[in-house]
C-alpha cells in the first residue's frame, strides 16, 4: 500500500530531482493536486500545501479521512471509490464547497456540522450492509440547511425523503435507483423545497404510480427538469388548468350532493300497509291490502 506524503507528491509531479527549496516553493503555490488511482491507503502530512484548492484522491484505498488540518483553503475534495466508512475530520475545511464521497462504505451522513459553506454533497452508491439504507444525522442536515444546493444520494436503498425537507436551498436532488414508493410523502417534501429546479428519481417504484409526472409538475412550480427531461411551460399551464377545472367540478358535485340530500330529507315519507280480513263462520272470505303513503313528520 501507499501513503500520501510529500515524497509521493514530488514523485508524481516531476520534481523529484529538484532541490528541496525549489520543491518547497512549488508545493506552497500548488492549488490543484491529482493523485487519483495511485493505490493510496492513507493520507500523511501535507502541511506544506497550504494554498491547495482542489484535491483529487478518488479511486484509491483510503479508509480514513485524516491529516487535513492544513487544508483551510480547499474548496473541492474528491474521495469517491475508496474504503471510507465514516465522515470525519472535516472541520478545518472552512471553505469546502464540493465533497465527493460516492462508492465508499459510509452508512450515516454525519460529521458535517462544522462545514458551513458546503454547496454540493455527492454520496451515491455506498457499499451498505444487506437490507440497510443510508441514514442522515439531523445535526449535520440542520447545519447544511441554508448552504446545500446539490445532493446526490442515488442507489442507497432510501425509502423516504421527509428528513431532507430542512434543506431549504436545495436546487438539485439526484436520488435514482432507491426505494421511494409513496406519492403523498414526496408531495409533502416538494412543498418545502421552494428553490428546487431539478430532480431525478429514475428507477424508484414511485415512477410507476399513476399520474406520477403530472402530480410532481403541479406540486413543484419551480421545477424545470424531472428525471432528466425538461418541463415545458405549456405543459405546466395545461396541468394547472386541468387541476383547477377538476377541483371546480369536484366542488360543484359536492354542492349538488348536499342539495339532493337536503331535498330527500325534507320529503321523507313512510309507507303504511292496512290489511282488512273479512271472516264468515270462522273462515277467511276476503283479504284486502290498503297501501297509504304518509309524511313521517305529520303522522308519527
Amino acid at each position: 500500500m501507499v501513503r500520501l506524503t510529500m515524497d509521493l507528491i514530488a514523485k508524481n509531479t516531476g520534481h523529484k530531482n529538484r532541490s528541496e527549496e525549489d520543491f518547497g516553493q512549488y508545493v506552497q503555490k500548488l492549488t490543484h493536486l491529482n493523485l487519483s488511482d495511485k493505490n493510496i491507503d492513507s493520507i500523511g502530512d501535507l502541511s506544506f500545501c497550504r494554498n491547495l484548492r482542489v484535491l483529487y484522491l478518488y479511486d484509491n484505498q483510503i479508509n480514513q479521512i485524516q491529516n487535513l488540518d492544513f487544508a483551510s483553503n480547499i474548496t473541492h475534495l474528491y474521495l469517491q471509490n475508496n474504503r471510507i466508512s465514516s465522515i470525519e475530520n472535516l472541520s478545518p475545511l472552512k471553505k469546502l464547497e464540493k465533497l465527493y464521497l460516492g462508492g465508499n462504505y459510509i452508512t450515516v451522513v454525519e460529521g458535517l456540522d462544522k462545514v458551513g459553506e458546503l454547496r454540493e454533497l455527492h454520496i451515491e452508491s455506498q457499499h451498505l450492509p444487506p437490507g440497510e439504507k443510508l441514514l442522515f444525522d439531523p445535526v449535520s442536515l440542520n447545519s447544511l440547511a441554508k448552504s446545500l444546493s446539490v445532493l446526490n444520494i442515488s442507489n442507497n436503498n432510501i425509502d423516504e425523503l421527509e428528513e431532507l425537507a430542512v434543506l431549504e436551498n436545495l436546487s438539485y436532488l439526484k436520488a435514482v435507483d432507491n426505494q421511494l414508493k409513496h406519492m403523498k410523502d414526496l408531495e409533502g417534501v416538494l412543498k418545502k423545497w421552494t428553490k428546487l429546479r431539478r430532480i431525478d428519481l429514475t428507477g424508484n417504484p414511485i415512477c410507476q404510480k399513476p399520474k406520477y409526472k403530472d402530480r410532481i409538475i403541479v406540486q413543484s412550480l419551480t421545477l424545470e427538469s424531472l428525471d432528466g427531461k425538461e418541463i415545458q411551460e405549456m405543459e405546466r399551464r395545461f396541468l394547472m388548468n386541468w387541476k383547477a377545472s377538476r377541483a371546480a367540478r369536484q366542488k360543484s358535485n359536492e354542492r349538488k350532493t348536499d342539495e339532493q340530500a337536503a331535498k330527500v330529507e325534507s320529503c321523507n315519507f313512510c309507507h303504511m300497509h292496512l290489511i282488512v280480513i273479512i271472516f264468515h263462520k270462522g273462515k277467511i272470505m276476503l283479504k284486502l291490502t290498503l297501501r297509504s303513503k304518509l309524511r313521517c313528520e305529520d303522522n308519527w
